[in-house]
């Protein structure tokens, strides 16, 4: 019996609504960030290739205190896979065929049946070959895909954003950041500034500072953990005397990567109030500016105990993406 998620009752909706209207209608993409439509045959979809396409895309988000999963999944089989599922922002079709596919091939389309949408077309010549380039290549599905929304939050950001973190971001550290435009709270001192929504379900905040760069060891784990401690503790006090923001031991990674072709040194974990019951998930960027010989740091935190992290953590680093130093301004 097929199951009917939530996702597609809205898209029923959706669809008698502009059945309701007049003249021509230019269609966006519908469903909410991290859903994702696949469409597969069956036999496939039950099979161990589909179950660990499955498994992949519901997989944990790592560096979040409780258990989430990177997307929520919608399963049509080709017969069912069609009028408002191919408006979904997210689709995934997958075919075997070994007459047509001698190996494993990925290709992507964007607004091929909607405006923000992007279709990836997985095939291969039996199911077989898809366990074998997952294995090879892991997580691909799913970096692609939160790519994708990520650069659909960045686009977002860049037309609507706090003017009071970029005139402030820009005064204090000559430097550019679209932060969500809720963020209208902050705090601006001498090598720190803080902002916040004060939400109070799903409250998210970012911090940015900076520090003299001395060598090569400043972008490892134990040099930067170490002062991101020092810095939130003298920064970021808790609401009881002597509380203060530490970064939870338990869980935290450190991981190079490259934004806007440069390196990038990625903090992920967990954050603890020392001295009061708070805590979360955090993410931060540290990029060398090499025009001023200086270690630049844009940190987002969330605080949501009462629900789930996923889009909250993902929203604001989304915006740490959107850092520009100096020299990049101008660059796309």
């Amino acid at each position: 019996m097929k199951t009917y998620s939530l996702l597609i009752s809205l898209l029923m909706l959706l669809g008698v609504m502009g059945a309701c209207s007049s003249g021509p209608v230019v269609r966006n993409a519908t469903g909410f960030a991290y859903e994702i439509v696949v469409t597969m045959d069956k036999a496939g979809w039950d099979a161990p290739a589909g179950k660990a396409i499955k498994a992949e895309l519901v997989s944990d988000i790592p560096g979040l205190p409780q258990a989430e999963p990177a997307f929520k999944v919608t399963y049509a089989t080709p017969e069912h896979f069609n009028g408002l599922l191919t408006y979904v922002r997210n689709i995934l079709i997958v075919k075997i065929d070994n007459s047509q596919y001698t190996k494993v091939s990925l290709n992507y389309e964007n607004n091929r049946w909607a405006k923000g949408q992007v279709v990836m077309m997985l095939t291969a010549p039996d199911g077989n070959a898809i366990l074998e380039y997952l294995e090879a290549h892991p997580r691909s599905l799913v970096e692609f895909f939160t790519k994708c929304e990520r650069n659909r939050t960045i686009n977002q950001l860049e037309k609507e954003h706090s003017p009071v973190v970029f005139e402030h971001v820009k005064n204090r550290f000559d430097v550019q950041l679209y932060a969500p435009g809720n963020m209208t709270y902050y705090r601006d001192t001498t090598g720190f500034f803080w902002a916040s929504n004060n939400a109070n379900t799903g409250r998210s905040d970012i911090v940015v500072y900076d520090f003299p760069y001395k060598d090569a060891d400043t972008f490892t784990g134990d040099y930067l953990i170490a002062k991101r401690d020092s810095v939130m503790k003298a920064n970021m006090p808790g609401a009881f005397p002597g509380s203060y923001m530490a970064t939870d031991p338990v869980w935290v990674t450190y991981t190079p990567t490259t934004v806007n072709g440069k390196y990038c040194g990625v903090l992920r974990g967990l954050w603890q109030m020392k001295g009061d019951m708070m805590g979360g998930p955090f993410v931060s960027h540290a990029r060398l500016d090499e025009k001023n010989n200086r270690v630049v740091v844009v940190e987002g935190f969330v605080f949501a105990p009462e629900t789930d992290k996923r889009n909250f953590i993902r929203r604001v680093e989304s915006a740490l993406y959107t850092l520009r130093l100096p020299g990049e301004f101008e660059e796309e």
